[in-house]
């Protein structure tokens, strides 16, 4: 069996990225975005004290436009009616451009909440014990009850914490797990890019042995994550949603560490996007109880 993207897949996803990519140009977000002041976040002082920025609701209407919120919905019901392989495909572009927001959580509330299919409305629930954007969203799910403000690493992902863990969807995971596979890969095409063009010594630093296999082991890391997705898409089987939030994780975070060890100091400045890649796969990490449950479930699927 042949696994390619079909071509209206193609399509959806060059979609979905010049959408992102046009906002993100635009300064939609990233470093130096317009912030505005939440009454709960503490940001890191670079951002001036607890300067927030809100989510971009002209890029969430434009993604509703697209589908990406309703493209599980049924056609009868005003959706677009594809399944989880396109979702996979859309979740990882926004992961790739780090759009901010609680976009699984919208993507989830679609045909449940109205106007959460359009993109009309922003719906924050809780994944685990964490709620993202419970401030900024204009619906929070049952299970936030009692949440408290918790200090994040990642300044652009204000989070709540809940007194009782919520439930793991597995829908969720997968999806968390995309958005981790498209930070991994824009880490890795970072890197690249930066080996390529910066020299020392007279020569660019990737022609240097231990850049080469920073580089390399993103790229395995990356591909290896993206088969296990893509496969865990198409079976929806739980372990094997486990295995690709894994595989994905690890992809993110190591992969984000790499691209800074490869760009020295300048990508720890809030002129580069790579500690937000970085900051940003930390914090999807702990969704849904984090990794210890993933590797529960699929230790108890392999002695089973």
């Amino acid at each position: 069996m042949r696994f390619q993207l079909t071509e209206e897949q193609v399509a959806l996803r060059d979609a979905v990225r010049a959408v992102v990519g046009r906002r993100a140009a635009a300064g939609g977000w990233g470093p130096g975005a317009p912030t505005r002041r939440s009454r709960t976040c503490q940001s890191p002082a670079p951002l001036g004290g607890d300067a927030q920025p809100g989510i971009d609701r002209g890029l969430w209407r434009a993604l509703g436009d697209l589908g990406f919120f309703s493209l599980r919905l049924a056609e009868a019901d005003g959706g677009v009616g594809l399944g989880l392989p396109e979702a996979v495909l859309v979740f990882e572009e926004a992961g790739r451009g780090l759009v901010p927001g609680p976009l699984v959580a919208t993507h989830l509330a679609a045909g449940v909440v109205p106007g959460a299919d359009t993109g009309e409305v922003v719906v924050a629930a809780a994944d685990g014990r964490l709620v993202e954007w419970m401030d900024e969203a204009d619906v929070v799910m049952a299970g936030a009850e009692g949440a408290v403000p918790l200090r994040s690493v990642d300044p652009w992902t204000p989070l709540h914490r809940v007194p009782a863990p919520a439930p793991t969807d597995p829908v969720a995971v997968l999806l968390t797990a995309a958005e981790q596979l498209g930070t991994a890969t824009r880490a890795c095409e970072l890197a690249v890019q930066h080996a390529r063009t910066r020299e020392q010594f007279g020569q660019p630093i990737g022609a240097f042995q231990a850049v080469k296999h920073l580089c390399a082991e993103q790229l395995v890391r990356v591909e290896v994550a993206r088969a296990a997705v893509y496969a865990a898409a198409v079976t929806a089987d739980p372990a094997d949603i486990a295995a690709a939030r894994l595989l994905a994780d690890e992809a993110a975070v190591r992969g984000a560490r790499d691209c800074l060890q490869v760009h020295g100091g300048m990508g720890f400045t809030w002129e580069s996007e790579v500690h937000l890649l970085l900051k940003r796969a930390w914090v999807r990490a702990q969704r849904g109880g984090g990794r210890a449950e993933s590797e529960e479930l699929l230790a108890a699927e392999l002695t089973a």
